[in-house]
């Protein structure tokens, strides 16, 4: 089974959204941190979704 979208565990800037968005895209995290900030108005109400709605990442 493929990849899931997580909350990264390790990658954390306040709650890991933008880290584990980064880890499922193979990309940085800070690029995905950028994009986040340079569209504020909009990924704000993103943010708090996937905040809520991202299951913590587990590492074994």
């Amino acid at each position: 089974m493929g990849q899931k979208l997580m909350k990264s565990s390790t990658d954390k800037a306040l709650y890991g959204v933008c880290g584990g968005i980064a880890e499922f895209f193979g990309i940085s995290s800070f690029v995905v941190r950028l994009i986040f900030v340079f569209t504020a108005s909009v990924s704000f109400w993103v943010y708090v979704f996937l905040l809520w709605a991202l299951k913590e990442k587990t590492v074994l």
